[in-house]
């Protein structure tokens, strides 16, 4: 028996076929629109959708700052401290004197020269002094350049050196006082002036001798 043609929509309903939804008679079934959760996506909703400008005091954190130097900080250098750098200045002085009176002894030693026993005996003496002098002018010139970088070594030297400097000056203003020599009691008193500083800042100064070196 024929029911008609099956895609005419005024005919009899058709049965469905198993998992198909059932139709309304007399109508052709249409797509119907995706629902949510599948098919084309749908505008965004309040509350959703794509993200906005951040708002003041929001957003992403800022990167930390990178320091200088391939990663590591940089550490400034240590400046040479005050007391320090007198010192250094009073050698750089002290050599200039000692220079002064190397050279007064050797033109003494000079003018005295002769073939008498006696002369002869106090030029050597003079002679001995003025290479004392020298030596110990370049021995300031020395600990006072190295005092710019120098370790540990430097300063117990130093020390040293100021410390028989006082005590030379010490005998020395006796020996003037005694003889009523001024002009070697002014002389110990400057020496000792300048040994008891350059101590000083030897003792003080014991930080900028053992600092780190990069």
């Amino acid at each position: 028996m024929s029911f008609g043609d099956p895609n005419n929509p005024y005919g009899p309903p058709q049965q469905p076929q198993p998992g198909q939804p059932p139709q309304q008679p007399g109508y052709p079934s249409y797509p119907t629109a995706p629902q949510p959760g599948y098919g084309y996506p749908t505008a965004p909703q309040p509350g959703q959708g794509y993200p906005t400008a951040p708002q003041p005091g929001q957003g992403y954190p800022q990167a930390p700052p990178v320091p200088q130097g391939y990663g590591y900080p940089m550490q400034m250098p240590m400046q040479m401290p005050g007391i320090v750098m007198t010192a250094r200045v009073l050698l750089f002085i002290l050599a200039g004197f000692q220079f002064l009176a190397a050279v007064i002894f050797g033109i003494l030693v000079a003018v005295a020269g002769s073939s008498d026993a006696d002369t002869g005996m106090v030029a050597g003496v003079v002679a001995a002094v003025a290479l004392l002098m020298l030596a110990l002018g370049s021995l300031s010139v020395f600990l006072g350049v190295k005092m710019r970088n120098g370790r540990g070594g430097i300063r117990i030297g130093t020390m040293i050196y100021a410390s028989l400097m006082i005590l030379g000056s010490l005998v020395n203003i006796g020996q003037g006082v005694s003889e009523t020599a001024a002009a070697g009691a002014l002389g110990g008193i400057i020496s000792l002036a300048f040994g008891i500083t350059i101590l000083v800042g030897m003792i003080k100064g014991g930080d900028w001798f053992n600092r780190p070196r990069y």
